[in-house]
């Protein structure tokens, strides 16, 4: 599975991004299990708020495969998906 995560928004800001390929990972089975456990129609509650940070994820399952995206809201992200999104920040 590769996953791909912009993060844009803060006190300053400035945008990070990173891209992992969960195949090489020793903890592949807790991402994967993490990104598909993500619903779609992900719950917001609306604009983004004043120094907060706003995350674009791309899940696909090969290279090749068209990937599903998801923007999410800092607020509204629960513990697994934050771990996932910061794990994905740092590789």
């Amino acid at each position: 599975m590769i996953l791909k995560v912009v993060r844009s928004g803060g006190f300053a800001g400035l945008t990070a991004s990173g891209e992992l390929d969960t195949s090489a990972e020793p903890d592949s089975e807790r991402l994967e299990q993490v990104a598909r456990g993500l619903d779609r129609a992900w719950p917001s509650s609306g604009r983004p708020q004043p120094d907060r940070y706003v995350y674009r994820l791309q899940v696909s399952d090969t290279a090749d495969a068209e990937p599903a995206e998801l923007t999410l809201a800092e607020q509204d992200l629960d513990v697994d998906t934050a771990w996932l999104l910061d794990r994905v920040l740092q590789s």
